[in-house]
């Protein structure tokens, strides 16, 4: 009968189940939930690269470095450099061997000194870490990104202060008839490249080679809050099918449910607060393959079919590279629905426009923390008419606890005049004991939403709030605001109707100890949304209750 007790019991459990759950995956044990990329290997993937069906021509180039595992060395005659680069937002390295990005870096200069410098390498070839960006042709022996560049002379490699752009150069050795030179165009404050490859016919017959655009990278997650599960993997977006997203372990499995071709849209590598994505031409065909490489190895690309290319001509692919951070508003104006690759689920419906006011809010106050505060409370001050049906039915179910204690104790024996008594106890009391459910039930998918928003929003990454919380994505550093949690949350269920049940009593006032061990690694922003909501619920609770005693003294006279 006290539905609301079964609610908070099942919440409990599955709590309890998600936080063992999220300690086995931290500690590198396999997760009940989601396997991950080396709990299951498809071998024959692995081992013969095996192509997907209609996307995946038998001669694209499989091997991360043409059979060199990272951090290998290659043959004297194969050796490449490494061509070092700086902008305003960017530190990387451009390989020689196929022209390819082989590190970037995102920078972000700390305000004013009052906050730190953030920096986190996106791309990376290394023996413990794979995540690059690369190109080439195939179709013939034409040059691909295990062939050696060599980089254009007269170019600078940093961005100088009165330039907006900066271009770097590679040119291949002439293959099959073709030489390709690839461009990199770096735009001021910029998160995207422009990636030009320039296809000349330098041979005495016609060719037609296909290009290909690829993020490949390992199942390593970067950056993921303790205890808290975000998506890492390859995404697909077409005005068609919209946003597709496949796990690691789905690829893993061969599962294609995603666009196979199109003439628009992108792919794209999301990892938690940070995207990359290549943004053919719109308006140009491309088939779309998604597929393991390598045992530890994934990929996501397009391939596009050039148009023939005669003796003495040429033909440019021109693509969009983007690297950087999930910020919803710059990711809607670079490419249509790529601000989806800040992924908020099955909440999204609701989580953006939340977002869009967290922002609005940010916008007046300057500050992320008071922004969650003050949504905080204009959210219990939306829902106020529900929360106050909820506590005015706790409290009446409060009042008449003792009376169904003695009826338990009195009908033990027989449960259905038991039910009974109870029922009629309700009805005489005028109490609804789904009273105090509904409304809380109601308000859950908000408070859900809020959740996912701040655990997806990068613009918490090094955002303080006051004194000693000085990056509100990190947990606090001296557990202040999880100890104010569980404080609010024991606070809550001394308001609370107590169980007639001496063990669920105990389980209850349990309960906040339990939570709060999860909200220890929680990052702090996300504890302070609770911590606020706690404190104003127990505000609210305790409001209606003295205005319910209030109203009842008076009666009698």
């Amino acid at each position: 009968m006290d539905i609301k007790r079964t609610v908070l019991w099942v919440i409990f459990f599955v709590s309890v189940v998600m936080l063992f759950d999220n300690w086995q995956r931290f500690h590198g044990h396999p997760s009940m939930f989601f396997p991950s990329a080396t709990q299951t290997h498809t071998a024959t993937t692995a081992a013969s690269g095996t192509e997907t069906p209609g996307t995946q021509p038998s001669d694209l180039p499989q091997a991360a470095n043409a059979g060199i595992a990272p951090g290998a060395t290659a043959p004297a005659e194969q050796q490449a450099a490494l061509v070092p680069f700086s902008t305003d937002v960017f530190r990387g390295v451009i390989d020689t061997r196929g022209g390819t990005l082989s590190k970037l870096t995102l920078i972000k200069q700390g305000d004013n000194g009052k906050e730190p410098d953030l920096v986190i390498t996106l791309f990376d070839h290394t023996k413990d870490h794979t995540y690059l960006a690369r190109t080439g042709l195939f179709g013939g022996d034409f040059p691909n990104h295990n062939t050696i560049f060599t980089p254009l002379p007269d170019q600078t490699h940093e961005l100088a202060a009165d330039a907006n752009t900066m271009k770097i150069s590679l040119a291949s050795p002439e293959m099959g008839g073709v030489r390709t030179i690839k461009t990199y165009t770096f735009t001021r404050g910029s998160y995207v490249i422009n990636v030009d490859t320039k296809v000349e016919n330098v041979g005495t017959k016609p060719v037609a080679p296909t290009a290909y655009m690829e993020l490949v990278r390992d199942s390593q997650a970067v950056e993921t809050p303790r205890f808290s599960h975000t998506f890492i993997g390859p995404a697909v977006y077409t005005n068609e099918h919209h946003f597709q997203k496949l796990s690691f372990s789905d690829v893993d499995k061969n599962k294609d449910d995603y666009a196979t071709s199109a003439d628009n849209g992108w792919v794209a590598m999301v990892q938690h607060y940070f995207a990359t994505a290549w943004i053919p031409k719109e308006g140009v065909k491309r088939d779309i393959y998604i597929n393991k490489i390598d045992p530890q190895l994934y990929r996501v690309g397009v391939t596009q079919q050039l148009p023939t290319i005669e003796p003495g001509q040429s033909y440019t692919v021109s693509a969009r590279l983007f690297a950087g951070p999930e910020e919803e508003r710059m990711l809607e104006g670079i490419a249509p629905g790529l601000e989806l690759v800040k992924d908020y689920g099955w909440v999204t419906i609701i989580a953006k426009p939340l977002f869009w006011l967290l922002e609005k809010i940010h916008s007046y106050v300057g500050n992320w923390g008071w922004a969650i505060v003050l949504l905080t409370v204009l959210i219990k001050a939306v829902f106020f008419p529900l929360s106050a049906a909820s506590y005015k039915s706790m409290a009446r179910m409060k009042e008449i606890t003792p009376r169904m204690q003695a009826l338990r104790e009195r009908f033990k024996g027989d449960p259905q005049k038991m039910n009974q008594a109870l029922m009629e106890l309700y009805k005489t009391e005028k109490v609804n004991p789904f009273g105090g459910c509904l409304p809380v039930v109601i308000q859950i998918p908000v408070f859900i939403s809020l959740y996912w928003v701040l655990l997806s929003s990068v613009e918490m990454r090094g955002a303080p709030w006051i004194l000693w919380i000085h990056d509100l994505s990190q947990q606090d550093p001296y557990y202040i605001l999880p100890v104010l949690m569980a404080v609010s949350m024991f606070i809550q269920t001394r308001l609370n109707p107590t169980p007639p049940d001496p063990v669920q009593a105990k389980m209850m006032m349990f309960m906040p100890i339990a939570f709060s061990v999860m909200f220890f690694f929680f990052p702090a922003g996300l504890v302070l949304y609770y911590v606020v909501n706690n404190v104003l619920s127990i505000a609210q609770q305790y409001y209606i209750t003295r205005m319910m005693g209030a109203s009842k003294k008076k009666k009698p006279a």
